[in-house]
């Protein structure tokens, strides 16, 4: 499971389990991911993909009966230490979820939102110098900025699904998390979402749940596959989608299982 020739992780994760109550949801996860590469997580619906994502951000501790346990480190700093706050942690571990859910503010405000509360910007020029450099890096500028006052709810679902993106990095964040972040779009923004997530990749390391095969076979340099709580197999994307090594992965590459 352990890649050889990754010197110095992004991320690495030892023997991660995650409990809802009594149901052992994540068991024994060992995985190491790269910086500035998009690893795909596949795998059934209710595997446990978008569980252990949550573990990179600590979004399950804002559940009441969940429980993790094991080592995750990112930069080689253990992020459930009691010294780290899990709000300065998602900052710099940037979230966009299935369905776009811009606040009920102007598109200017979505983007300044986290800048602000993490005192990123000393005044109003070096805000909307982040908000544009966001909204660029999120290839919304062109579409947004003649409307920054305008409500984010306003644009369509794959501006939307943008403007999310823009503003999970407008905190400078270094990692980006994607749970299905293009399930409720429609192919033409799908394929923009898509191929923004290839251009973020030479900044961030981009880790991505997604239910659809082809387009982890698309954006992904590595992918790992889950079933039922286990984390099967983790390698090349090319190499999972044309070799596995695990029969259970390739049952669920060629559409036996899932």
């Amino acid at each position: 499971m352990k890649d050889t020739n990754m010197q110095n992780p992004k991320i690495s994760a030892k023997n991660v389990q995650v409990y809802y109550g009594d149901n052992h949801a994540i068991k024994d996860v060992n995985v190491e991911i790269a910086d500035k590469t998009v690893t795909a997580f596949i795998g059934p619906s209710g595997c446990g993909k978008s569980t252990f994502l949550r573990c990179l951000n600590r979004m399950n501790d804002t559940i009441d009966i969940c429980r993790v346990t094991g080592e995750i480190k990112i930069d080689n700093e253990d992020i459930y230490d009691a010294k780290v706050d899990p709000v300065q942690l998602r900052a710099k571990v940037g979230m966009v979820f299935q369905k776009p859910n811009p606040f009920p503010k102007s598109i200017y405000d979505n983007v300044a939102y986290g800048p602000k509360i993490h005192g990123l910007a000393r005044n109003k020029a070096e805000l909307d110098e982040i908000v544009e450099k966001a909204l660029r890096k999120a290839a919304l500028w062109n579409e947004a900025k003649d409307r920054l006052n305008s409500p984010g709810t306003g644009l369509s679902g794959g501006q939307q699904q943008r403007l999310c993106i823009a503003r999970a990095i407008a905190t400078a964040p270094e990692v980006l998390l994607m749970d299905e972040p293009c399930s409720a779009l429609d192919p033409i923004a799908t394929a923009q979402v898509e191929e923004l997530i290839d251009e973020l990749r030479q900044s961030y390391s981009v880790v991505i749940v997604t239910h659809s095969m082809q387009q982890a076979a698309r954006v992904s340099q590595k992918t790992a596959f889950f079933h039922l709580g286990n984390l099967v197999e983790y390698d090349d994307t090319t190499k999972i989608f044309t070799n596995p090594d695990d029969p259970r992965t390739e049952s669920y590459i060629s559409g036996r299982i899932g």
